[in-house]
């Protein structure tokens, strides 16, 4: 058991948890057999960090795991569950490693890839897509994907490209769009990526948006969405009547220049939107009419054109700044 918080390279197994000090490393540091184990979330033992959950091992031995943001921290938890349930009823896990599973030669690099996907001239073309009365803008079809990783020689084959695809969805280069990707993405079909006219995949930078096919849509607030993407993640945001805190995620866009804020349970539709245009963004140390709340160093402001004031709070100092730093060029720069 660590008695400090290090980062590791975490692997869902059949019956347990492998973490590594390295992706690439050949040998696990640990492992945490999961039968007769519980887990906890969230977890509360520590009060100064987020998306904590715990792992109670059969001879009663607590490991912790802190995720980046919820959905990961829930989707993990969600996972972690099902394993447990499958072992306890003499199941197999569904959702397999990807680590075990898939295995690319060492020559693809990824990060190369998605730069190709995205070409303009000679990648994957974005398009408007319906489905079940909804319209899913800048996104793609499954067997888009495989056809031009199939043209680009990319692949010998389309079950090398399910391998490829599946990997890609894996590190965050693409995501799923609507209900029948999101559930194999989730472990309820033989792959986690589909080769399918009707599973719908996006660019996380890419301006996605999914609006109701309805002839009362607003035209101005599909226009919030058509700006570029510039920076996304999970803050703390305040609530305006009841002062208290809740984890959204947000997406800042400019041109037009809106901050979207979501919640990360789930759901494509926007909580709330922030017009950035004329707003002042700032780093505050104290929090006006609310209970006392540890905000050291990773509060800040926003007060739009309509003085209308939002509190967020990052993560750590260093995010905060981030965050301030974008907000004021988007706000600058957009319309």
């Amino acid at each position: 058991m660590f008695n400090t918080w290090k980062p590791m390279w975490v692997v869902l197994l059949e019956d347990g948890i492998e973490f590594y000090k390295r992706k690439a490393d050949n040998s696990p540091k640990g492992m945490v057999p999961l039968k007769g184990s519980s887990i906890n979330s969230p977890c509360q033992d520590f009060g100064k960090r987020m998306f904590v959950f715990k792992l109670t091992a059969a001879k009663q031995q607590d490991h912790f795991f802190q995720a980046a943001y919820l959905e990961e921290r829930d989707a993990w938890v969600r996972d972690i569950k099902k394993a447990i349930q499958c072992i306890d009823g003499g199941q197999r896990f569904a959702r397999k490693s990807t680590r075990k599973s898939v295995r690319l030669p060492e020559t693809i690099n990824l990060s190369a890839l998605y730069l190709s996907m995205k070409d303009p001239e000679k990648g994957i073309k974005e398009l408007k897509l319906e489905k079940d009365k909804k319209v899913f803008n800048h996104c793609f079809t499954g067997t888009s994907v495989i056809d031009w990783l199939v043209s680009s020689n990319s692949i010998r084959n389309r079950k090398e490209g399910l391998m490829l695809a599946s990997s890609l969805l894996s590190e965050g280069y693409l995501h799923p769009a609507g209900d029948t990707s999101k559930a194999a993405a989730e472990g309820l079909s033989d792959t986690p990526f589909l080769d399918l006219s009707d599973a719908y995949y996006y660019f996380p930078d890419s301006g996605f948006f999914c609006e109701g096919n309805s002839s009362d849509d607003d035209v101005v607030m599909k226009e919030e969405f058509r700006g570029i993407v510039v920076k996304q993640g999970c803050l703390l945001k305040q609530g305006h009547r009841r002062k208290n805190w809740k984890v959204r995620k947000f997406v800042l866009r400019e041109d037009p220049a809106y901050l979207h804020y979501y919640d990360p349970a789930g759901g494509e539709e926007p909580l709330g939107a922030i017009h950035l245009r004329g707003c002042v963004v700032t780093a505050v140390e104290d929090m006006p009419d609310s209970k006392k709340y540890d905000v050291d160093n990773i509060l800040f402001e926003i007060i739009t054109a309509n003085e209308i004031h939002y509190y967020l709070q990052a993560a750590s100092s260093a995010e905060r700044t981030e965050w301030i730093k974008a907000i004021q060029a988007v706000a600058r720069t957009g319309k």
